[in-house]
C-alpha cells in the first residue's frame, strides 16, 4: 500500500514514504500559469498538469502501468514474464520502470536513430535493448516492428502494443481525468 499505510510495518505508520516508485505514478500537481494568462489577456485560470513529476518524467508512465496491470488481471502477463515492445520514447521508459518494480524481463526494440542516452537510460532500468536499422521498410524482417513481433513470438512475451492497446487511453480516463476534476474542485 502507498504512503506508509502498510499496517504490517509499524515503522511506516503515519509516514509519507512510498512503498514503490510505482506508487508515485499519477497524482501530479497542477501549476497555475499566471504570467501567460496576464501576457495574453486570458481571463480564465490557466493551469498545467506537471506530468514531469512522474517517475519516468512524463504522462506515459500512466499508460505503461495500466497496460501491465491489465495484462496481469487478464492472465496474459504472469510473474517472471517478459515484455517486448517497439518504442522510441517515453512509453518505453514507463514500461521499464514498472517492469523493474514488478519483476518482469523487458526487451525494447528501437531504431538506430534513437539517441544513445535513451538506450542507456532504458538499460539502467534493467531493460534489454535491440537496435534495428531505421532505413528499411516497415515490413522488412529487420524493421523494428518485424523484430519486435518475432521476439514476442520467440520469447512467448507480452507485447503491450501501445498504439492499439485500449488500456493506454483508459489510463487517463481512470486517473488523469478524475485528478483534474478533484484538483479543480469540479470547475473545469
Amino acid at each position: 500500500m502507498p504512503w506508509g499505510d502498510d499496517s504490517s510495518d509499524a515503522r511506516l505508520h503515519g509516514t509519507h514514504i512510498a512503498d514503490s516508485v510505482i506508487d508515485l505514478i499519477g497524482n501530479t500537481p497542477l501549476v497555475r500559469l499566471k504570467r501567460i494568462s496576464e501576457i495574453h489577456g486570458i481571463e480564465s485560470v490557466l493551469a498545467m498538469k506537471m506530468e514531469t513529476t512522474n517517475p519516468g518524467g512524463s504522462s506515459k508512465d500512466r499508460p505503461a502501468l495500466e497496460m501491465i496491470l491489465a495484462a496481469e488481471r487478464e492472465g496474459i502477463l504472469r510473474p517472471g514474464g517478459t515484455i517486448v515492445e517497439p518504442t522510441s520514447g517515453n512509453t518505453g521508459v514507463g514500461l521499464a520502470i514498472v517492469a523493474a518494480q514488478r519483476g518482469y524481463r523487458c526487451v525494447f526494440v528501437m531504431t538506430d536513430k534513437v539517441a544513445p542516452e535513451k538506450v542507456q537510460f532504458l538499460r539502467a532500468y534493467g531493460a534489454e535493448v535491440v537496435v534495428c536499422p531505421v532505413a528499411v521498410a516497415p515490413d522488412d524482417p529487420q524493421s523494428y516492428y518485424s523484430v519486435a513481433e518475432r521476439l514476442t513470438n520467440e520469447l512467448q512475451a507480452f507485447r503491450p502494443n501501445q498504439y492499439a492497446n485500449p488500456n493506454n487511453p483508459e489510463s487517463h480516463y481512470l486517473t488523469t481525468g478524475p485528478e483534474l476534476w478533484r484538483q479543480t474542485g469540479g470547475r473545469i
